[in-house]
């Protein structure tokens, strides 16, 4: 239905137009022109089209309350604010945990507050046959007017509150282990249940109060509790009366391992109600038949867990509280007073690790960001692999805000990718949470954050490295060495602190690991580069025909032959200001060059370069006179700036990318030709006396075809090549074995009268 002139329409502003109130020159609010003021459902106001309202003038205008809509807002609390249901128990724990703070804290100055003899504790009991869950706790409690202010006020923290007065009188002490700051953490308990009864009972009033809520409902009721049995001394008890598809939370066993996974570090202990069982000897044998009366009534008897000659033991069930949070949180001791053994002994129970860990940094960061962390390195890679370095979402970083656990789930806030291996706990008083206190917002607090925790994996790891026991550094080069080799890759502000702790063979320790420290020292007082190969296998790199000069000048050469080392390298660039050097590739200088000498051999050889690069045509681009080669008559090599063999061999080994590119990457290769070859030599003598000879033709294309394949590329056409070589072999070998024609031996001639 159109409305006409002067009928009374709602608007519904759009949510750009709340911009103009923060927007405007003054503190008046915005109206929309034309429009009059009047009861609306968003703003308090209502508005009608009229003409007088269309004042040049600007009127002040009356101010409004936002008002909201209880039932929606807890309709957005309990379906959109939590991404998971389990944390209520995170956050009524935590509320718990702030009461008992501030009963602690008050108590100091009224001590009358703490006259009942209660342990400062939280207990949780389950009825998980109608799916109960109630939480006990000895703190503060509430009086009827808190009820009211606390929990009929939606998002109305009375931590935050509590905190401001202690601010507000210059009492500082308790407000760095309160945990509540939105006011909204109570309702969580709406996630999982339908009906929530609160018990509450303050040191400041001698009456007891319930509260009790719906999750369906938009109110609430207060009434004085008057049930004798139901009277507690101090504190609060929530009791939760869970969904039917959540009743499985009132398991035991799923209540404790909650606890231990969010609030397994809260100052105060926590006690959940558990079945236990203990064993007693009976002194019968529960296999007779016992007969009472009438020999033929049978009674069954319960086979025992262990049952031995005539002694049996019997196990008995029954409930009682049990500690859940024994663990303490020693990265809030000074570390000094922290040993070795316990550092370990928090690993393991924490990470559900089995060996030590191979190192551990225990700090604590002041000024502009405050947190504490202790950060371990494995002994091992999940599963034992060390290649797994693609998923960042690792879980091994936990995450505490006043040691309640907020999440293990990160994509890279805290810790790049190449260090997800690192495991540890991050724990800080103010982090930019969101509302849920599930996701870490970004932040520069955040960044701040990851740059102080990344440097303190690295120190760690450079202590490895530097241990006198090689072996450790080894073991953990064997599982993670890849993770750095991919921060080569991905964190080039950090290339100084990943390049010393780098491992590579060489042509000098084929059989143990070298740094590059180690490498730069071991060089030649002339040599300017640090020169590598990469390869498939040690074993080719090793036979490498490029190597051939290098290792009679003793340069040493760096083995690059996992996949990812040719990458990392090339991203590194230097080192110490020694440029990496791929001896695979043209324009090597071993800076022993001589210019005459080199004139004299082009002018030799320039003839047959020529000749040579005419019958290859486009698969080479040139063809030079090598530096390199000292027993091999030729290489080939790739162009500057385009892929090596091995690289060119791992991206054809892709089974997704770009195939276009493989052709432009490597079509520049030089074929280089060792003029001191005897090959070369009759090469360049039939270059100049018979250039047209099919036979010297196939020499060259058979010449390249295996450079092709010693230099470590795959030949386009192995068949064709095959061929080539069976033909070679064919003419070499023509008649060599051949077996001599056999001798004919012809029978006596026989006269007349000769006798046998």
């Amino acid at each position: 239905m159109q409305a006409t002139e002067g009928d009374a329409k709602p608007t519904c502003l759009p949510s750009r137009l709340f911009s103009a109130f923060s927007a405007s020159n003054n503190d008046r609010p915005f109206y929309a022109p034309g429009l009059n003021p009047k009861s609306s459902f968003l703003l308090g106001t209502r508005y009608e089209s009229s003409a007088a309202a269309a004042d040049t003038t600007d009127p002040v205008g009356e101010r409004f309350e936002y008002q909201a809509e209880v039932s929606r807002l807890m309709d957005l609390i309990v379906h959109s604010l939590y991404s998971n249901k389990e944390v209520f128990l995170r956050e009524l724990i935590s509320n718990a945990s702030d009461a008992l703070d501030k009963l602690r804290f008050l108590s100091v100055t009224n001590p009358d507050l703490m006259k009942e003899a209660v342990d400062l504790e939280i207990r949780i009991q389950t009825d998980k046959d109608n799916g109960i869950i109630t939480i006990t706790d000895t703190g503060i409690g509430m009086t009827r007017q808190e009820l009211v202010d606390c929990l009929g006020t939606i998002a109305q923290s009375g931590t935050a509150k509590f905190l401001k007065a202690v601010k507000e009188s210059n009492e500082a002490g308790a407000e760095s282990n309160l945990i509540g700051q939105f006011g909204v953490g109570f309702y969580s308990a709406f996630l999982v249940s339908s009906r929530v009864t609160v018990s509450t009972k303050s040191p400041k009033s001698d009456k007891q109060y319930v509260w009790e809520g719906k999750a369906d409902d938009g109110s609430y009721t207060i009434r004085e509790e008057t049930d004798p049995e139901k009277l507690i001394p101090r504190g609060t008890q929530i009791t939760l009366y869970l969904k039917h598809d959540d009743k499985a939370f009132a398991h035991p066993e799923k209540i404790q391992n909650l606890v231990k996974n969010y609030s397994q570090f809260v100052s105060f202990p926590i006690y959940t109600w558990q079945e236990k069982g203990f064993t007693k000897e009976v002194d019968e044998d529960p296999s007779e038949e016992k007969k009472e009366g009438n020999e033929d009534v049978q009674t069954e008897v319960t086979l025992p867990l262990i049952y031995q000659s005539s002694l049996a033991l019997l196990v008995e069930r029954y409930w009682d509280w049990e500690l859940t949070n024994e663990t303490k949180p020693i990265w809030l001791r000074n570390p000094k007073d922290v040993t070795t053994e316990e550092y370990n002994e928090f690993y393991k129970n924490t990470f559900k690790e089995y060996l030590d860990p191979l190192a551990s940094s225990h700090f604590t960061t002041e000024g502009e960001v405050e947190f504490r962390s202790i950060l371990f390195v494995p002994a091992l890679s999940p599963a034992g692999r060390g290649d797994d370095i693609v998923n960042p979402k690792t879980r091994n970083i936990r995450l505490y805000v006043k040691r309640v656990f907020i999440s293990d789930e990160f994509d890279g806030e805290l810790f790049p990718r190449y260090l997800s291996f690192v495991k540890g706990i991050v724990d800080s008083n103010d982090l930019p949470l969101n509302v849920s206190r599930e996701i870490l917002q970004e932040s520069r607090i955040i960044r701040i954050m990851r740059k102080r925790l990344v440097r303190k994996a690295f120190d760690m790891i450079l202590g490895i490295s530097l241990s006198e026991n090689r072996d450790d550094y080894d073991k953990f080069w064997e599982n993670f060495g890849k993770h750095l080799k991919l921060g080569c890759m991905e964190d080039h502000p950090n290339h100084k602190r990943i390049a010393p702790l780098l491992r590579f063979f060489s042509s000098h320790s084929e059989q143990e690991l070298i740094s590059l420290d180690e490498y730069v020292e071991n060089m030649k007082p002339e040599q300017k580069d640090i020169y590598y190969i990469a390869a498939d296998s040690l074993t080719s790199a090793k036979n490498t025909p490029f190597l051939e000069r290098l290792l009679e000048k003793e340069y040493e050469v760096l083995f690059l032959v996992d996949p990812i080392d040719e990458v990392a390298i090339t991203n590194l660039k230097s080192y110490k200001e020694k440029n990496f050097v791929d001896i695979s590739k043209e324009d090597l200088d071993l800076g022993d060059r001589n210019e005459e000498k080199e004139k004299e051999i082009k002018q030799e050889f320039g003839q047959m370069c020529d000749w040579i690069k005419k019958r290859l045509g486009d698969k080479v681009a040139s063809v030079q006179i090598s530096n390199r080669l000292s027993t091999s008559p030729c290489v080939l090599v790739s162009g500057k700036f385009g892929w090596s063999a091995n690289m060119e061999r791992l991206m054809k080994a892709q089974t997704i990318g770009d195939t276009s590119s493989l052709d432009f990457m490597r079509s520049r290769r030089v074929f280089e030709i060792n003029p001191d070859h005897p090959i070369i030599k009759d090469l360049n003598v039939a270059c100049r006396t018979s250039s047209d000879d099919p036979e010297a033709q196939r020499a060259i294309d058979l010449l390249y075809d295996t450079a092709l394949i010693s230099s470590g590329f795959t030949p386009d056409n192995p068949s064709e090549l095959g061929g080539k070589i069976y033909e070679m072999m064919g003419m070499a070998l023509s008649g060599k074995w051949a077996a001599p024609p056999a001798e004919i031996v012809e029978p006596p001639v026989q006269t007349e009268g000769s006798t046998n």
